[in-house]
C-alpha cells in the first residue's frame, strides 16, 4: 500500500512537471523513479500497477526471490549484500545497470591490440563488464591514446587484499598500453560519510598512497592526488566540478544515490568531484589543456552509479564519455554474501597481516564449500563455487591449468578443505610479505613526488 501511494504521488508529479514544461533532466529523473516504483510494486504484489486500483493484499510475488529464497542483491557505492552463497548474480547486475558483458571476443581483441596475453582477471571473468571498451580499442588502433583513472576511498590506515584488485589490474593496463594514470584519493568523501576527523582522512590518504605506490607504479606515468589538496590548487579541476554540479539536479542524485533530505549537502555535491577526473582538462599539467583525451576507468561495479551520471553529463559539457571496466567484488572471509570490509578485522586479510595472522584467519574464518566429515567429502566432493579459499585462488594464482586441476580435485573429493586452505595460505603469505617489503621502500619523498602536480612522460 505504501508503494501504491508513492506511485500515485509520483505519477501526479510527472504530469505536473510535463504540464509546467520543466527541464528535461528533471522530467526524465521523475519518470525513472516512477518506473522503478512500478517494478517494486509488481515484485511485491505480483500485479501491474493501475491508477485507482489499490493492491488486493492477497497476491504476493516470488519474482524478487533468488534461487535460495533471498531478496534481490543490494549493490551501491556503500553497500554490497546478497543471500546467495555464490555471491552477487553478475549477469543480472549487467542487465540492471545496462552495461555490456566482457565476452571472449573482447578478451581476444584486448590481447590482439595490446600484443600481450590477457591478465588473469580478464581470463577468469573477474573484470566481467564494460562500457565502450571497443570504442577505446578502435581509437587506440588509430594511434589515438587514452588515459586511466581509478581511485581509493581512504577510510583506514591499513588496506586489505581486496583493495589491491583494481590497482593490480590498472598497473597491467598501464604497462601494456603505455598510458598515463591518475589515482584519486577521496579523503573528502570519507570525511563526509564516516565519523572521522578531516586530519585523519588526509593522513589515511597519504598512508594508502604508500600501499598503492608499492604495487609498482611508474612515477613518470602516474599522478596520485588527494581531493583535499588538489581541489584547492587546480582551477581547471574545480571548474569541471562546477560544470557537473550545474548539469545534475537534486532529483537526479536522489534517484541515483538514494540521498535523503537529512543527508549533509557535502554528500549531495560529492558525485561531481568523483566525476571530474574522467575529463582530461582536469589535469592541464598532463594533457596540456586538451579536452578530448578519452578516459578508461577500471573499478568495482558498485562505483558504476557515479560514472553513469558522469557519462550522462559529459556530452552536455563538451567532453567524451569515459569508458569503464567493472570488476566483481572480493568476498569477505565468511563468504561471498558480502565484500571484504576494512571495518571488520575478521572478514579481511590486511596488507599489514603477518604470515601467522594470515594462516589463522584463513583456517578459522574462510567459509568452506566442503562437507562436514572427511568421509562425506571424499564421497560427494566439495563445492568450489561457494568456497572462499578457492575464490581467493582465482584472484591470485596465475597458472590456469593448476587452478582448474584444483577445481576438479576439490569437486571430486580428492582434495580436502584443509589442503585447499593450505594452498591459499602458501599463495597469500609470500605475496603479502613481498608487498610489505615494497612498502617499506616507499619514502615520504616518493609519496610527495607521486602526489605533486607535474607533467608526465607522454606526448599528447
Amino acid at each position: 500500500m505504501e508503494i501504491y501511494e508513492q506511485l500515485t504521488a509520483q505519477g501526479d508529479k510527472v504530469r505536473s512537471l510535463k504540464t509546467a514544461k520543466a527541464d528535461k533532466a528533471d522530467v526524465d529523473a521523475a519518470i525513472q523513479l516512477l518506473l522503478k516504483l512500478k517494478v517494486d510494486y509488481k515484485e511485491v504484489t505480483g500485479q501491474d500497477y493501475k491508477a485507482g486500483c489499490p493492491p488486493s493484499g492477497t497476491a504476493v510475488s516470488n519474482d524478487r526471490q533468488s534461487e535460495n529464497g533471498g531478496e534481490e542483491d543490494t549493490v551501491d557505492p556503500w553497500n554490497v549484500a546478497t543471500n546467495s552463497a555464490k555471491g552477487v548474480d553478475y549477469d543480472k547486475l549487467i542487465v540492471r545497470f545496462g552495461s555490456s558483458k566482457i565476452d571472449q571476443e573482447l578478451v581476444d581483441r584486448i590481447e590482439k591490440v595490446s600484443g600481450q596475453k590477457a591478465h588473469r582477471f580478464l581470463r577468469r571473468g573477474i573484470f566481467f563488464s564494460h562500457r565502450d571498451m571497443n570504442q577505446v580499442l578502435d581509437a587506440y588502433e588509430k594511434q589515438k591514446s587514452f588515459y586511466l583513472y581509478t581511485g581509493r576511498g581512504p577510510s583506514s590506515q591499513a588496506m586489505h587484499v581486496g583493495h589491491l584488485i583494481p590497482f593490480v589490474f590498472t598497473k597491467w593496463l598501464q604497462d601494456v598500453f603505455d598510458i598515463p594514470l591518475v589515482i584519486q584519493l577521496t579523503d573528502d568523501e570519507k570525511y563526509l560519510w564516516k565519523d572521522l576527523s578531516l586530519e585523519d582522512c588526509h593522513r589515511f590518504a597519504e598512508e594508502n598512497a604508500k600501499d598503492i605506490i608499492a604495487c609498482g607504479f611508474d612515477v613518470n606515468k602516474t599522478f596520485i592526488f588527494s581531493d583535499l589538496d588538489y581541489m584547492g590548487s587546480s582551477p581547471e579541476f574545480y571548474r569541471n566540478v562546477v560544470k557537473v554540479q550545474k548539469h545534475v539536479t537534486f532529483n537526479q542524485v536522489k534517484g541515483i544515490f538514494g540521498f535523503s533530505d537529512s543527508d549533509c549537502i557535502g554528500k549531495i555535491s560529492f558525485p561531481a568531484i568523483q566525476a571530474a577526473p574522467a575529463f582530461s582538462s582536469s589535469f592541464p599539467q598532463i594533457f596540456k589543456g586538451r579536452k578530448d583525451v578519452q578516459c578508461l576507468i577500471p573499478c568495482a561495479i558498485d562505483q558504476d552509479p557515479y560514472f553513469r551520471m558522469t557519462r550522462d553529463v559529459a556530452p552536455r559539457i563538451g567532453y567524451p564519455k569515459p569508458a569503464l571496466l567493472h570488476s566483481t567484488f572480493f568476498p569477505a572471509l565468511q563468504g561471498a554474501q558480502t565484500k571484504m570490509s576494512a571495518s571488520d578485522a575478521n572478514s579481511s586479510i590486511f596488507l599489514t597481516d603477518t604470515p601467522k595472522q594470515i594462516k589463522n584467519k584463513v583456517n578459522k574464518h574462510a567459509f568452506s564449500g566442503g562437507k562436514d566429515t572427511i568421509e562425506e567429502h571424499r564421497e560427494q566432493g566439495g563445492n568450489p563455487d561457494i568456497d572462499v579459499a578457492f575464490m581467493y585462488l582465482t584472484f591470485f594464482m596465475e597458472d590456469d591449468e593448476q587452478l582448474e586441476k584444483i577445481r576438479q580435485d576439490y569437486t571430486s573429493g580428492a582434495l580436502l578443505t584443509g589442503e585447499l586452505k593450505k594452498m591459499l595460505i602458501e599463495t597469500l603469505q609470500p605475496m603479502i610479505t613481498a608487498h610489505q617489503e615494497n612498502r617499506k621502500n616507499v619514502t615520504d619523498e616518493m609519496v610527495k613526488q607521486f602526489m605533486t602536480p607535474r607533467p608526465l612522460n607522454f606526448n599528447f
